[in-house]
């Protein structure tokens, strides 16, 4: 069976719960033991400010609803259902309208470690914190609108950037580098590559360098791009992305830091 139909969302009732099964809370509960250990020292502290806030169970699957009352009073925010894949565009639409998409499944127990799609354990723990930041906020809201009325050549290269930052940004801190990205801070193994390990490579976040660098989401990253303070992906959102895409397509893409992905057999 192939990725894209392994899983299927599960739906909220009229109150906007869903109704998790005990296998698949405990899941939940035992990533998120995992994780909340390996983040101490390593995540930014608006991360964990936001954590705080959001007030994550630890025991069970978070309801949407819940975390939607805080993202909307800290920052105008919500949550919203979605299947495990959606397009580009509902995705964009989504961000424009300062909606966070959260795919209703978690992991199976076979793919506890590493999974291609986003479940909600990546998408709240990872990501749900960080948006009652109003830097981070602004600049995802920012980057939806953009990404609605882009091209679909120039969502690819939008895309390279939401990816070295929201995904798997860091940033320098006065304590040392921290992660902000919510695809590391959701991956164990991640966590502590991203800042621990001598193997990648680690850069200060330039954004024309963001849009014109490859990635693969199936492997470790061999580069990170660094922010220099928290606060500048407001500035970042403020400027002229679209005009750094149409200089990054002239320029072209970097070349690879990784092997070209084998071709399966159909």
């Amino acid at each position: 069976m192939g990725k894209t139909t392994q899983y299927k969302s599960r739906s909220s009732d009229e109150n906007g719960i869903i109704h998790w099964s005990d296998e698949e809370n405990q899941i939940w509960s035992e990533l998120y033991a995992r994780q909340i250990d390996l983040i101490k020292g390593r995540a930014c502290q608006q991360y964990l400010d936001g954590l705080e806030l959001v007030g994550l169970s630890e025991n069970e699957i978070p309801q949407l609803p819940d975390i939607d009352k805080v993202l909307m009073r800290e920052t105008g925010w919500q949550t919203a259902e979605v299947p495990a894949l959606i397009n580009f565009t509902e995705f964009f639409r989504l961000l424009a309208n300062k909606q966070f998409p959260v795919a209703t499944f978690i992991r199976t127990r076979e793919e506890f470690d590493y999974l291609q799609e986003p479940d909600i354990f990546h998408e709240v723990f990872g990501h749900c914190p960080l948006l009652t930041n109003p830097a981070f906020a602004h600049f995802t809201h920012t980057y939806g609108k953009l990404g609605l009325a882009a091209s679909k050549e120039d969502r690819v290269y939008l895309a390279r950037l939401y990816w070295f930052t929201v995904e798997f940004g860091l940033v320098k801190t006065g304590d040392g580098l921290r992660i902000y990205g919510g695809g590391i801070l959701s991956s164990p193994g991640e966590t502590i590559y991203a800042l621990e390990s001598d193997t990648p490579q680690r850069h200060p976040l330039t954004p024309l360098d963001a849009l014109r660098t490859p990635y693969r989401i199936d492997i470790m990253q061999p580069l990170y791009y660094i922010l220099d303070q928290f606060d500048d992906l407001f500035s970042l959102a403020e400027m002229d992305i679209m005009s750094l895409v149409t200089e990054a397509k002239k320029l072209g893409l970097y070349e690879p830091l990784f092997p070209p992905k084998e071709k399966q057999a159909s």
